[in-house]
């Protein structure tokens, strides 16, 4: 909705040119929100869907701060200035979104480090010490 909201202000001012961040970071998020939903996470199991959403929480944190910096500092007219703050606010908002998918990143190769082959090289090495 944050990213609508900015679509729109950028659409009225002067600062035009920085309609297509928020287009397609909209985009984005309405297909993942449908991906979810239609649990098509599930049915495709080659994707790590939580490290696509890191990416673009970390990517679009970036981008929607960069462009709120030259929103705000270039154009003086409301709509941009509107667009500018709208833009920190959602540099916030997917700034603590990437910091919640981080750790649920973490949790998932601390998982997938215990089945790793070097645990179970251990683990066959101690047993045949074991039968000697």
């Amino acid at each position: 909705v944050l990213s609508f909201i900015i679509f729109i202000c950028y659409i009225a001012s002067l600062a035009a040119s920085f309609m297509t961040a928020p287009l397609l970071e909209f985009l984005l998020a309405l297909f993942l929100f449908f991906a979810y939903a239609s649990k098509l996470n599930e049915k495709f199991k080659g994707l790590y869907w939580p490290l696509t959403d890191f990416l673009r929480c970390v990517t679009a944190a970036i981008i929607y701060f960069a462009i709120s910096i030259a929103a705000v500092s270039k154009y003086n007219d409301g709509a941009s200035k509107a667009a500018g703050v709208f833009g920190f606010i959602a540099t916030i908002v997917y700034a603590i979104d990437f910091y919640i998918t981080f750790n649920d990143l973490v949790t998932f190769l601390k998982q997938g480090s215990s089945d790793s082959p070097e645990g179970h090289k251990s683990e066959d090495e101690d047993s045949d010490s074991d039968s000697d």
